[in-house]
């Protein structure tokens, strides 16, 4: 009785072979990434020419039994400066004054360009180190650690997630490489960013500080409607991400 040549499995030990090989190539190091993820942002600036947006804040702090909300109207130069316009507050009112504007005036001062290039990632201010590759709500992602070459609070230490693709930020996480305050003993942060078209728009900020007297006090940062200058709100490029908490 003549046998039929095996030909089926042969075929499946190439084809996991093949698999298996694209899946070990080596990554990139992590300092030529962030070379590429400077000069994408460069352009996808450039192309931007600015863009508007709205947030909402979100403060809580079960121990004391606060809770706090602002809604903010921002605007972003073609330099990348912010300017911030609240629309409406709501709750402890400590809050407003103490946290969300202390926020809101640190990150527009923080955008200037004089100052944004003491923040920016890059070679100058962090050493980067790769972690490895993830998936990123579907997206292949590179995962590298960042740590801050200054002790400085707007400098933070942690891992960053960069879009394989598009090499754009699509997450950081960490804490800042200085204390903000004697009164913060530690503040954790997680931000997240979306697809809108070409563009790469901030999605949700979340943070839990660690605060003498008070206790652990969470704030988050829900953004929406952001689309660029060039557009109307109303337009689908619009990143539509209201908040579950809104009002």
């Amino acid at each position: 009785m003549k046998h039929k040549p095996m030909l089926f499995p042969p075929l499946l030990v190439f084809t996991a072979l093949t698999l298996h090989a694209a899946n070990s190539a080596p990554l990139p190091s992590a300092d030529t990434v962030m070379i590429t993820v400077q000069e994408r942002d460069a352009q996808r600036r450039a192309a931007l020419e600015g863009y508007r947006g709205m947030r909402r804040y979100i403060l809580e702090n079960e121990r004391m039994g606060k809770h706090a909300q602002m809604l903010a109207h921002v605007e972003s130069d073609s330099d990348g400066t912010k300017h911030f316009q609240v629309v409406d507050e709501e709750g402890w009112k400590a809050a407003y004054k103490h946290v969300f504007r202390k926020m809101m005036e640190s990150e527009a001062e923080a955008s200037r360009p004089e100052v944004n290039v003491r923040t920016r990632l890059c070679s100058e201010n962090y050493e980067f180190h790769m972690a490895g590759s993830e998936l990123i709500e579907g997206r292949p992602a590179f995962a590298i650690d960042i740590t801050p070459r200054r002790h400085e609070e707007r400098l933070f230490a942690g891992r960053i997630w960069i879009d394989a693709e598009d090499y754009a930020l699509v997450r950081a996480e960490g804490k800042p490489a200085k204390n903000p305050s004697f009164w913060i003993r530690s503040v954790h942060f997680a931000h997240t960013y979306q697809k809108a078209g070409p563009f790469w728009f901030p999605s949700v900020t979340r943070s839990v500080s660690d605060v003498r007297i008070f206790g652990t006090t969470k704030v988050t940062i829900n953004y929406f409607n952001y689309s660029p200058k060039s557009q109307q709100p109303s337009e689908t490029t619009s990143v539509q991400l209201q908040s579950t908490a809104a009002k």
